[in-house]
């Protein structure tokens, strides 16, 4: 018998059912009473945070019975049809912890920033509303002990990313933006469900402990099945975790409140795709072509949207854009079977880049508060309009320049140990094909380039003379201690996270790769995972070391804050800067490719050929005007003369006389 059953099995439903409790008060309270902002605060912010406590608890007996197969849950039967029968049941597994934890602690920072951030907003409960409900469905997404009830969350948090990052709708830009998510993720999600019928067609099966146990069996490695299957889950990440080519929802998201922006690209949303990867790890150990596809596809994001941050003004473009790039480094590391590697990231990734964005959030806000009188929400997140604010924002700027550090490789911080044992991994596999020193290559490159915009972002932002301008600058104050505490919390978590994987030669190293051996040993077995000689691993650390720091002597010693002047005076980009700045017109690309033949057709051959032709005209109004047709024939025949029917009537009776004698 599992010793976690007895203590934990009636605890994983309540991870769930917290959040969700609190979506439901809230939503309720939004039109009952939405000014009572005590309780909206404390059923908001309190059933995630009770939620974490409760992980942390099973967590804690987790550690007592490491070895313990995973914790399956039923809680009530779903779809019973023939030969599929799917239960709504939960996993608790190594893996799911782990995310779980993830979710609700950083999501508890969250929502204790954005009673602050959002505190004035008349949304206020509306906007807590989702918030849970956004915790709620990842938690089924990550909980889910088989693909169709992942597959719930999966949707759910869409549903939740469509209402948050068009929060404020009445605004159409905003509005745009949450329909354009909403679309995009649609495309990877229909990869996702293809990919789904298959894996029942073959194994019969969509229990994830089920299909980890059958596959290795029903397919042989490189089989055109299996491929299949991982590319089409691969389609379904690429959308959700914002890879190429489906990266080009996840900018405009940028259009939702801020702390939505560190919710989504931190703890929730944009890592479930690599989540996805890890929790099938034996079905693309069995694709070998399908992982080569993520890894490659995963450093071509990176090093492309590297190069896209580069020369953004808008701050918190340039940190989406970072966020599209750290998620390629993750799908290096699962590409290359470092599925531990791929989730330590992920980890590490929730500690800076959630600092990150609550650190935007913080300059928003006290820009916000300079430029009150301008109505304009660009003018407040413009660089360019920046500088100089680490006199007025000393907390956030030191802070944030931690993360940065972090995010950039900087030893000991936790992103160095992340994202160099990534690169490590790639580089290991590059015997087995120079396609992975590739990888490694374009990994490296976008360090450097991630190293460069993120210091540019520090020093437009907090060094340099202030632009704000002498009116405005009066308004320029640190944020209130409900939304310094979270960035604090942070910055000691993107300090000290990287100990939870430390490299093999340092004191109690490699906890998390031995923590989650029992969710992806047989993919790793199967996939094979070559190791490097301790002497290129030291060289490969030294490299990385060395590419952060000239990434950020580079900026630092080429870029001006006190050359920069404020948006309104500065002039247009020209040449590839442009090109940079306009995002290589991918946008607009998709626009003239894309949606306008899309929409062409749409009206011009399916509404008014097809619809309003064809089948209103042919069939539809074709099929009227026949009655009326043959309806008006029959009126010529009733004239009332009775030598007019007997005429008929013979002419009748002669032709089946006549018909009858041939």
């Amino acid at each position: 018998m599992n010793p976690l059953q007895g203590t934990l099995a009636d605890k994983v439903g309540l991870l769930i059912l917290l959040p969700f409790l609190g979506f439901l008060v809230n939503g309720t309270l939004a039109f009952v009473r939405p000014r009572a902002k005590g309780v909206i605060t404390a059923v908001g912010v309190g059933s995630v945070a009770i939620a974490f406590a409760l992980a942390a608890g099973i967590f804690g007996k987790m550690l007592g019975s490491p070895d313990a197969p995973p914790l399956v849950k039923t809680l009530w039967p779903w779809i019973s049809a023939d030969l599929l029968r799917i239960d709504v049941a939960l996993q608790l597994d190594h893996l799911s912890i782990i995310m779980a934890l993830v979710i609700t602690g950083v999501g508890s920072l969250i929502h204790v920033f954005s009673a602050a951030y959002m505190g004035e907003d008349p949304g206020y409960a509306r906007y807590f509303a989702y918030l849970n409900l956004f915790v709620a469905f990842m938690l089924v997404l990550v909980l889910g002990a088989s693909f169709p009830v992942l597959f719930v969350g999966w949707e759910g948090v869409g549903l939740c990313s469509y209402l948050l990052i068009g929060f404020w709708f009445t605004d159409a830009q905003n509005a745009a933006a949450g329909l354009k998510a909403f679309l995009v993720n649609r495309i990877g999600d229909a990869g996702f469900l293809v990919a789904m019928f298959l894996i029942f067609k073959h194994l019969g099966t969509l229990d994830f402990i089920a299909v980890s146990r059958l596959a290795p069996t029903a397919f042989h490695s490189g089989d055109a099945a299996v491929t299949a299957i991982a590319l089409l889950l691969f389609l379904g990440c690429a959308g959700k975790s914002a890879q190429i080519p489906l990266y080009i929802w996840l900018p405009d998201a940028m259009a939702g409140p801020t702390p939505v922006s560190a919710l989504i690209h931190a703890a929730t949303m944009v890592t479930a795709g690599v989540f996805l990867v890890a929790r099938t790890n034996v079905l693309f150990a069995l694709a070998p072509m399908a992982q080569s596809v993520v890894a490659v596809v995963g450093a071509g994001t990176a090093l492309f949207a590297a190069t896209i941050g580069l020369k953004q003004w808008d701050i918190k473009k340039v940190l989406a854009y970072s966020t599209v790039s750290q998620l390629g480094y993750m799908f290096i590391g699962v590409g290359a079977s470092a599925y531990a590697a791929g989730i330590f990231h992920l980890v590490t990734h929730a500690f800076f880049k959630a600092l990150l964005f609550l650190g935007s959030g913080s300059v928003i806000h006290a820009m916000h508060g300079a430029y009150h009188h301008t109505h304009n929400h660009a003018d407040a997140q413009d660089m360019r309009n920046m500088g100089g604010l680490k006199q007025y924002l000393p907390t956030t700027f030191a802070t944030m320049w931690i993360a940065t550090l972090a995010i950039s490789g900087i030893p000991p911080l936790s992103g160095f140990f992340s994202k160099d044992e990534i690169l490590a991994s790639a580089f290991a596999r590059g015997p087995g094909g120079t396609v992975w020193y590739v990888v490694w290559a374009m990994g490296s490159i976008a360090a450097l380039l991630t190293a460069f915009y993120m210091t540019r972002l520090m020093l437009y932002t907090f060094h340099g003379p202030n632009r704000t301008g002498d009116a405005e600058t009066a308004h320029l104050h640190e944020s209130p201690g409900m939304m310094t505490t979270p960035l604090i919390v942070l910055a000691v978590l993107t300090v000290i996270g990287g100990a939870i994987n430390l490299p093999e030669f340092m004191p109690s190293a490699g906890w998390l790769h031995r923590w989650l051996e029992p969710v992806v040993e047989a993919g790793s077995r199967i996939a094979g995972t070559p190791e490097l000689p301790r002497g290129t691993t030291f060289g490969l650390l030294a490299l990385a070391v060395a590419i952060a720091i000239a990434g950020i002597w580079l900026a630092w010693s080429r870029l001006k804050p006190a050359a920069l002047v404020p948006a309104a005076q500065s002039p247009e980009e020209v040449g590839f800067a442009r090109v940079l700045y306009e995002k290589y017109n991918i946008d607009e690309l998709y626009d003239a490719a894309i949606v306008r033949p899309l929409l062409w057709i749409s009206r011009n051959l399916l509404w008014k050929t097809v619809d309003a032709g064809i089948i209103d005209g042919g069939g539809v109004n074709g099929t009227a005007f026949l009655a009326r047709t043959v309806g008006w024939l029959g009126t010529r025949l009733q004239t009332g003369r009775v030598g007019t029917y007997v005429v008929l009537f013979v002419i009748g009776v002669l032709a089946i006389l006549g018909a009858l004698t041939r």
